[in-house]
């Protein structure tokens, strides 16, 4: 594993880095606001009891907080969302694939191709109508097992054949 020279650096600066398709954002994008406004509508019931009646004393003013707290919170992951994926990346060194993902608390996985068992690829209905999908790596430890997500499809097929291919090779080794 090549050793980094940078300290603020979790990785080697002779990687190639690729990204996740920028049409991932738009699928993350689309989660957020769905989970945004149902969480919205969650903290917006004591707000609506009171407005109804159902509650007595009518609508004070701190109803209205947990709903304004949960939508402001929603805005902001909304925001952060484009970086976040931008910040997804892989890339192949001889011997391994490195992962990386996070904008703030970054994380940097490394899965030697000998220790993969199998590669699987997984979309669901929002992914393919993006023409996306997730690549997940499995490795004999349950911990780490790594996901790569927002792939375009032929590139998920394509890594998922060759880090097979590597896989095999270098397992012949072990």
């Amino acid at each position: 594993m090549p050793a980094t020279n940078d300290p603020h650096e979790l990785s080697p600066a002779e990687l190639t880095w690729h990204r996740v398709s920028p049409r991932y954002v738009t699928v993350r994008v689309l989660n957020r606001v769905v989970a945004t406004v149902i969480w919205t509508a969650i903290a917006s019931v004591p707000v609506l009891l009171a407005l109804l009646g159902v509650w007595d004393g009518g609508v004070q003013w701190w109803l209205w907080l947990p709903p304004a707290v949960v939508l402001v919170w929603g805005v902001v992951q909304l925001c952060l969302t484009p970086r976040r994926v931008r910040a997804i990346g892989y890339a192949q060194a001889p011997t391994e694939l490195w992962l990386r993902k996070g904008l703030f608390f970054r994380t940097v996985t490394v899965v030697p191709y000998g220790r993969m068992q199998y590669v699987e690829i997984s979309t669901g209905p929002v992914l393919n109508a993006f023409g996306l999908a997730s690549l997940t790596l499995h490795t004999a430890s349950a911990s780490t097992d790594a996901v790569l997500p927002g792939l375009p499809r032929e590139e998920a097929d394509r890594l998922r054949e060759q880090l097979t291919e590597r896989g095999e090779a270098h397992m012949v080794g072990l």
